[in-house]
């Protein structure tokens, strides 16, 4: 199987080693260099339809880069869109959710699925719409976060609360709703007054036993920060 070591400290690259034969496929235009024993094309992962599908799930571009050891072992380096930390996670025994724009790559044994998120989930999170992706089969899954990224623990009677932004992606075990506030009173429109005065936004509230990957940047925010900065 493929192997994947993240390389370096600041904006680290995803290494990966090839034996001949094995293949991998990643986000459009991870692909920083490879050896001239591989061979990268763009293709529709899982046809038009799976495609389609994950683009608007994800924020995926609609052709993946696929990577194959054609003519003997070779290595290859990726890197995500955004500057910030990369984690590999084994996919297998345990299955994750993927927030927008977080895929980075994986072997060809893992599958992207996308499935519907209820009314209320669709409604106001940052994370597809009415849609989500959802690992499936088994290999490695490489993921990126904007700036550092950190897994925190979920057990029973440990909820945890996180602001959308920051969450990379997070264990299927666990049980997950969109919250406007930590409180519980104050109705909705109260709610949706202190989360906008408290500049919190959405957030995510998680139950069950599992881990959740956050990073330490929000790509709004930063976005808008930037853009409000004077030429």
């Amino acid at each position: 199987m493929p192997v994947f070591t993240i390389t370096g400290d600041v904006d680290p690259f995803l290494h990966v080693s090839l034996a001949k034969g094995e293949k991998i496929y990643c986000e459009s235009n991870a692909m920083v260099m490879m050896e001239t024993n591989l061979e990268l094309k763009g293709k529709m992962t899982g046809g038009i339809g799976a495609a389609l599908m994950r683009t608007f799930a994800n924020g995926e571009s609609f052709f993946q880069q696929h990577i194959e050891a054609m003519r003997g072992d070779g290595d290859c380096l990726l890197s995500p869109t955004l500057p910030g930390a990369m984690r590999v996670l084994e996919v297998g025994a345990q299955q994750y959710m993927i927030s927008d724009g977080a895929f980075v790559a994986a072997t060809s044994g893992v599958e992207l699925k996308v499935r519907t998120q209820s009314l209320g989930n669709a409604l106001f999170a940052q994370s597809g719409g009415f849609f989500i992706t959802e690992t499936a089969g088994s290999g490695q899954l490489a993921v990126s976060g904007f700036g550092a990224m950190s897994i925190l623990e979920v057990t029973p009677g440990k909820e945890v609360v996180i602001d959308n932004s920051h969450v990379v992606c997070w264990d299927n075990r666990l049980q997950y709703e969109i919250s406007m506030t930590t409180g519980s009173s104050g109705g909705f429109l109260g709610n949706l007054i202190n989360s906008q005065t408290s500049g919190e936004g959405m957030v995510l509230k998680f139950s069950g036993t599992g881990k959740i990957l956050v990073c330490s940047r929000n790509r709004a925010a930063f976005l808008a920060w930037t853009q409000s900065k004077p030429a």
